[in-house]
């Protein structure tokens, strides 16, 4: 994969991968001189439901330049939620629900997590107004009346890029930078797992999706890392258990060994996290011991 983020169709320009938390470092270097794996169920099944009926339409005032438009969510309690991946990838049956949470303005650009959308400060909107509005080039005319079409993996994969892009460019927090990166990795997990659903698996399609799926997680680990040494909790809507199971997941699929056996540790001994999170820890750990074990 291209280590570029590519928004030229936005009237954006690139953004380097290995840059997204060049700004967060430099926070931080000033501080301081101051002070086995649970399988995903492999790839999904022919679906019982279409994606839309899983969807509805919900009216937004953008905070940045005042227009009413409309994103598509996903329906509380429609979706049957599965087995989570075992870095908490949320699944469900006959939807990706991964493709919905990002909410972005069709007129000026500004795009962030469905949970950050409304939350912006007046310093951060006039920094987005400067480096993604006036640059921002709209696909159409905003539509309240546009019909209800389920996104494709490629329009849910540009809507999060555009939100990084934003996140960045308003100066956002490092684990929200991290969380996006983390899901724009899941996005491209799904679209390989739909290709293996087809028999597409030797498709170029499908060995770039994997690419792009390891890339975005190498740079979400980091981000991270580098947030939970600089933040502090809940961090995007998680507790630290929840964090550390997440990491521990991620560093396992890394093959990070050491890290994932230290977090998960810190889960299972712990005295405030609940039985269901220390039950997830003790069966990532399981399966770290066991591919240890099999790969000596």
């Amino acid at each position: 994969m291209s280590n570029v983020l590519g928004l030229e169709k936005f009237g954006l320009g690139k953004v380097q991968l290995d840059n997204i938390f060049e700004e967060d470092e430099k926070k931080a270097e000033s501080r301081d001189t101051t002070a086995g794996e649970q399988q995903s169920g492999g790839a999904p099944t022919t679906p019982a439901h279409d994606e839309i009926e899983f969807l509805l339409a919900k009216t937004y005032t953008c905070p940045v330049c005042d227009t009413t438009f409309r994103s598509r969510q996903v329906k509380t309690g429609r979706a049957r939620r599965l087995q989570p991946d075992f870095d908490l990838r949320p699944r469900c049956q006959d939807i990706d629900v991964n493709k919905y949470d990002v909410t972005a303005c069709p007129k000026c650009g500004y795009a962030a997590l469905n949970r950050n959308f409304e939350h912006i400060t007046q310093g951060q909107v006039k920094l987005v107004r400067q480096e993604v509005s006036n640059k921002f080039r709209p696909s159409g005319t905003v539509n309240l009346n546009e019909p209800l079409e389920p996104y494709t993996y490629q329009e849910a994969i540009e809507r999060y890029q555009l939100a990084l892009f934003c996140t960045v460019a308003k100066k956002g927090k490092t684990s929200e930078k991290a969380y996006i990166l983390l899901k724009l990795a899941w996005l491209n997990r799904g679209l390989a797992e739909m290709y293996e659903a087809k028999g597409e698996s030797g498709s170029e399609e499908y060995v770039e999706a994997r690419e792009h799926e390891a890339a975005y997680y190498t740079e979400a680990f980091d981000g991270m890392v580098k947030a939970v040494a600089t933040e502090n909790f809940p961090m995007c809507g998680m507790d630290e258990h929840t964090v550390n199971i997440l990491m521990a997941g991620m560093a396992y699929k890394l093959e990070k060994y050491d890290i994932a056996s230290k977090l998960v540790s810190t889960v299972i001994v712990s005295r405030t996290a609940p039985s269901a999170a220390k039950e997830r820890a003790q069966k990532l750990k399981d399966e770290i011991i066991l591919k240890l074990h099999n790969t000596q």
